[in-house]
């Protein structure tokens, strides 16, 4: 079962006038209620975001439905609105449970294939309810952290540790990637359950919360899966941050743009020196570049979706998943690159509190650490292409 395909754009990159309706919208919100102010605000707060906003989010744009099928409550939508979403998201930093629930969560769910755990858990994630995914080990992604045992008759026991989960301090659903026997699956338990424990940890970037959730025989149920679950699952979980790493990304120029027309030396504004437009005109084809990857990823990842189950529809889903490695990598780079650029520019006060160059640059290096880094995604695809 998948969302009604609507046509994808067919550049990867250019809205369509609904796409364009939509992401109008999100950026309206935003501007109104995700300031520098209220993203420092969210962040600072017990929640780490601010649930007012995603409740609007929810109710008024449908953000955590728009990629779950209109059978589950969902809108029916592509990836592609989905993605967007995630770029003006990232654009503003915002703090909020849409890459931790309404992405990873509600893909992990998708890329099973299974129609049960489709009924039982897409409405509540798209009506706004939080779940997280448990996924990392302790040295990252490639080998969950958790083991399944006892998995007859759809039941399992969990034991181990999930590092790095997005939003689980504030989930009243864990879904977990484990490994049970040779096979890695996905299971479902309530985050309250006897056995876990969710500890929020420490993190560089403050405009994102992470948990360490420990598993002490924690009963479960399992989730059956179909032979492309983690291909799927990655390349939606790749592409989202590179959708939010493009969206940063064209802040930190803006940003940056706007404060060398602004900031005078020698009597004049700095903007105008040549040295400077240089590094900005790379900085822009940096954006630029990383924007057509990221869409591109996108564009496959929807046409993955579209085509549902069988074996065409899992090799769509292999090649989505290499499309969305190169994106994620590129793309945190460029980032990286991007906002090391701005704080250059900005000078001293690029480190301070009251500028929010910093923020951006925490962030860069944050999300190049989430679902893998860059250079473990590289080798994974050296290996994928023979080399």
């Amino acid at each position: 079962m998948t969302a009604p395909a609507t046509p994808a754009t067919a550049t990867p990159g250019v809205d369509t006038e609904e796409q364009a309706a939509l992401r109008q919208s999100v950026a309206a919100l935003l501007e109104k209620k995700s300031d520098s102010a209220a993203v420092r605000a969210a962040f600072s707060s017990d929640d780490g975001y601010d649930p007012a906003l995603w409740a609007t989010l929810v109710d008024q744009i449908g953000a955590a439905a728009l990629s779950i099928p209109e059978e589950h409550d969902g809108a029916g939508a592509t990836w592609l609105e989905t993605h967007l979403v995630c770029e003006e998201l990232g654009r503003r930093l915002t703090p909020s449970p849409m890459l931790g629930s309404a992405v990873l969560a509600a893909q992990a769910v998708l890329a099973t294939g299974d129609a049960d755990a489709y009924a039982r858990l897409l409405p509540g994630i798209a009506a706004g309810d939080l779940s997280a995914l448990c996924w990392a080990g302790l040295d990252g992604w490639a080998t969950p952290g958790v083991r399944a045992d006892g998995t007859a008759q759809g039941n399992a026991t969990l034991t181990g540790t999930a590092h790095h989960v997005l939003g689980a301090d504030t989930a009243a659903t864990l879904l977990v990637v484990a490994v049970a026997g040779d096979e890695v699956g996905l299971f479902e338990l309530p985050a309250d359950a006897a056995g876990v424990t969710v500890t929020r940890v420490p993190v560089m970037d403050p405009t994102r919360t992470l948990a360490r959730v420990e598993f002490d025989g924690a009963a479960a149920t399992a989730i059956p899966t179909r032979p492309s679950f983690l291909s799927r699952l990655r390349a939606a979980g790749w592409a989202a941050l590179s959708a939010e790493q493009v969206g940063a990304a064209r802040a930190v120029l803006d940003a940056t743009v706007q404060y060398t027309q602004e900031r005078k030396q020698f009597g004049r504004v700095i903007g105008s020196f040549q040295a400077l437009k240089h590094r900005m005109a790379d900085m822009y084809v940096k954006v630029e570049t990383a924007r057509s990857l990221s869409y591109s990823a996108a564009a496959s990842v929807a046409e993955a979706q579209a085509l549902g189950d069988g074996p065409a529809a899992d090799e769509a889903a292999y090649a989505a998943e290499i499309e969305a490695a190169a994106a994620k990598v590129y793309c945190s780079e460029a980032l990286q690159w991007i906002a090391g650029e701005s704080i250059q520019l900005h000078g001293g006060v690029g480190i301070t509190w009251e500028y929010d160059a910093h923020l951006y640059f925490k962030r860069a290096h944050g999300t190049a650490q989430l679902l893998g880094q860059p250079h473990e995604l590289l080798a994974a695809l050296e290996v994928a292409a023979g080399l």
